[in-house]
């Protein structure tokens, strides 16, 4: 990871790892903008997830596209800042960080069962726990050539936010 000025942090992860929940504690411990990338989804994605439908690489495209514009942005405003991204493959994870400097991958890992545990608990997400096979399964794990901070996401949000920003110095 690049420091040479602000950096951007991706919390990537399944759905119901936590990424928002620790996302959001680290901006407000740090002070950072902070995206959701859910929010970023096209409204026919919005729609497939909802009916239980898993998306293709062709249905993210603009997804990822509008990451990558949220990073740029951040960027090139010399700014920090912090965005959850599910981030999945390898692919999805080369366009929104790629070359690009001063950018730290987050990977929330942890237990399918506990995960379910989590979705089933969750209301008002678009995301329904369905689905969630079919995110393990889409997952390809970031290996040690993308540099990133493996944490494991048994502990409370705020307890991992702590930890991440041990971890990084800050």
């Amino acid at each position: 990871m690049s420091l040479d000025g602000p950096p951007v942090l991706v919390v990537m992860g399944v759905s119901g790892a936590g990424k928002t929940s620790v996302a959001q504690a680290l901006s407000s411990r740090l002070g950072w903008a902070f995206e959701e990338g859910d929010l970023l989804h096209p409204a026919a994605n919005v729609a497939k997830m909802h009916e239980g439908i898993p998306l293709t690489d062709a249905d993210r495209q603009p997804w990822l596209a509008a990451v990558a514009a949220w990073i740029d942005g951040q960027l090139a405003a010399w700014l920090p800042g912090i965005i959850a991204c599910s981030a999945l493959k390898r692919s999805y994870r080369r366009m929104i960080v790629g070359s690009r400097p001063r950018i730290h991958l987050l990977y929330l890992r942890g237990d399918a069962a506990l995960i379910a545990d989590r979705l089933t608990h969750r209301h008002g997400h678009f995301m329904p726990p369905s689905l969630l096979q079919s995110q393990f399964d889409t997952l390809e794990e970031p290996g040690p050539e993308e540099d990133p901070l493996i944490v494991d996401i048994g502990p409370p949000a705020d307890e991992i936010a702590e930890a991440i920003i041990r971890m990084l110095g800050m």
